[in-house]
């Protein structure tokens, strides 16, 4: 069973078991258990619920791991010939959950 789902304007493909690095959420602690409402689309192998736009009666369960820090993305600004030169780096806080459980409880 597998099921897809919409965080921050960004859309995961997850099922049960899986480690997912969301985009940071605000005030969840590590061990916390969360329920992800925005579930696009389920299958369970035999059978696909497709939304409009979301699912209703679905929700994915997650538990919070931690807060990590993604790879270092250079920002390098110029203006030709003026001797303008500006370097920026940034690294994108995400926030690392498991996946539990997937529930639908609709008919």
């Amino acid at each position: 069973m597998y099921a897809v789902i919409k965080h921050s304007g960004k859309q995961y493909t997850v099922k049960q078991g899986d480690i997912v690095a969301l985009d940071r959420i605000e005030n969840a602690q590590k061990d916390a258990e969360l329920q992800l409402q925005d579930v696009l689309l389920i299958n369970n192998g035999s059978n696909t619920l497709i939304g409009n736009p979301v699912v209703a009666d679905a929700f994915v369960k997650v538990k919070v791991l931690g807060e990590a820090k993604g790879s270092k993305v250079v920002i390098f600004k110029h203006k030709r010939r003026k001797n303008y030169r500006k370097k920026q780096g940034f690294r994108q806080i995400f926030t690392k959950v498991k996946v539990e459980d997937i529930v639908y409880k609709g008919n």
